[in-house]
């Protein structure tokens, strides 16, 4: 994963890479990791279409312009992404 300002790029299973805005990025002390959202750039130009948004864990690497993405496994961890994104989705609507 390389992270600019707020873009990344995400190579998916086949080897594609797609350009992802970041979301928003949040640690968890209870399961020891980051986390980052994102969705694919350009999603957000057509209004008509839900934006899928995708939620991986991540290690930084020691300068932080890189990082690995994993895959997230636990129902637990589901559910404090999901919570965490509707406090997000909610401030945004408040602003």
């Amino acid at each position: 994963m390389n992270h600019g300002e707020n873009n990344i790029t995400v190579v998916d299973e086949e080897g594609n890479e797609q350009l992802c805005e970041v979301l928003f990025t949040f640690d968890s002390e209870e399961f020891g990791k980051s986390y980052v959202l994102y969705y694919p750039v350009g999603a957000d130009e057509n209004d008509d279409e839900d934006i899928e948004i995708h939620a991986s864990a991540f290690s930084p690497s020691e300068d932080n312009l890189d990082g690995e993405l994993m895959p997230i496994e636990s129902e637990e961890e589901w559910d404090l992404i999901e919570e965490m994104l509707n406090t997000f989705l909610e401030e945004e609507e408040e602003n």
